[in-house]
Order: structure tokens, then sequence, then C-alpha cells
């Protein structure tokens, strides 16, 4: 379980969050959404440790993590997929697998396995180096596969899919649904996107830097899909 309790952050002498009370349960799936500029991402790298808060407190499974850095957190089995993906020049895609994954080895087979369920032709990217000669759509996918091979106890990823080509999107969240039903792992990302929303378990919708609401896929999609016809909390306008 993780908890965030009274977070704020101002960055600038603009306040990005404001009190954030969140609890993430073990094993569900969560997608945070909201307007362009509300804090989403600014949240996601203050539990990853990208950030740090300026009040609040942060535990995950009642262990204080407030303070930690982003490699202990990395320890506890928190995994982050950024929304623009880094590079690494000299270290191939099968080197970047097996640091990722919590196997003393992992074999060239398994680590193309990984890759062919982000969508990308194993043979022709497990070895290749992980550089500006590949694109963004491709750097995310194997980021994305990172995250897989890890198998972390909450994985966070900030717009997935942004930068992927559209048949990579429409099996994104066949790869997410695999992440959360197979891994024990609890999923939080962070999308505008109506395939992802769909398949969450519960949706957070943050504006101008507070939770607006939360609640089960089931009470939020129709107010996000059609913002007219509901108000807070999924009921009917006049």
């Amino acid at each position: 379980m993780l908890e965030l309790k009274n977070i704020s952050f101002t960055r600038n002498n603009k306040k990005i969050l404001n009190n954030i009370n969140l609890t993430l349960d073990n094993d569900k799936f969560y997608v945070i959404t909201g307007p362009n500029g509300s804090g989403k991402s600014t949240l996601a790298k203050i539990i990853m440790g990208l950030e740090k808060p300026d009040t609040g407190k942060i535990y995950l499974n009642g262990e204080d993590i407030t303070n930690k850095t982003i490699s202990e957190r990395a320890k506890l089995g928190l995994g982050y997929a950024f929304q623009q993906p880094v590079q690494f020049k000299g270290i191939t895609v099968y080197d970047l697998l097996k640091l990722s994954t919590n196997k003393k080895e992992l074999t060239k087979k398994e680590a193309c396995n990984i890759l062919s369920k982000v969508g990308l032709c194993a043979m022709e990217y497990v070895d290749r180096e992980v550089n500006k000669s590949l694109s963004g759509g491709e750097l995310k996918r194997i980021e994305i596969a990172t995250v897989m091979a890890k198998k972390p106890y909450l994985a966070i990823f900030d717009e997935p899919e942004a930068g992927i080509d559209l048949w990579s999107f429409q099996n994104l969240t066949e790869v997410f649904k695999e992440i959360s039903n197979n891994s024990n792992t609890t999923t939080l990302v962070i999308s505008h996107q109506e395939r992802i929303l769909n398949i969450a378990d519960e949706i957070i919708i943050i504006s101008k830097g507070e939770i607006e609401d939360q609640g089960a896929k089931e009470k939020l999609f129709d107010q996000i899909m059609n913002p007219k016809k509901c108000c807070k909390g999924g009921t009917p306008c006049e």
C-alpha cells in the first residue's frame, strides 16, 4: 500500500500540488487524469523521488520513504517510465533489460519475449544500442519493457502513449493488463486516453493541484468522456 499524506509542492512561487492525500491499494490499476498543468506528472515524480515535496509524507507499506532516494525506492520495488524516455549510449537493449530484471540472469530468449510483448521485433532490437538512432516511440516501448522485466511492486507510467505509433498504442492496454494481472503489481498511469481509462480499477481526477474526485471506473468514466452530461461524482447535471 502506498499512502500520500498532505503532499504540497511549489515551484517558482507557483503552487503545483496542494495538500494531496491519496492511498493506492495493492494489486490495483489506477489512472490519474486531468487538465494539462494540473500537477499529474509532478505527483508521479514525487512518488518516485524525482522531486521532493515541500510538505507531507509518503509511506510504502507503513514505511516512511519521504526522504529516500530514487535508488532506494527502486530497491523497495518502485518502477518509473518517463514521459520522455532517456537514452543510454553504449548500453544495448539486452543490457538494459538485464539491469532491470530482479533475476540474476536473463536469457536472450526471455529478453526477446518481453520485447515482443511491447510490439518490437525482438531479434532486431535486442542487441541495439539505446541511443538516438532509436525513435521516440521505440525508446518508449523499450522503457515499458524494462518495467515489465523488473516486475515492480508499484509501476508508474507517465503518459505512456506519448510518441508511439497507433499499432503500439492499440497493444499498450494489453501490456498494462499483463503487468497488473500477472505480476502482483500496483499500476499507476498518467493518461487522458479512453482505452487506458477504460481498463482502470480506479480513476483519480486532479485539477489545479488538488484531487477533484476519485472512484471506480464505472463511477467516473462517463463523467470524463461526457463532461457536459455529468457533474462531480458522475451525477447528471440539471
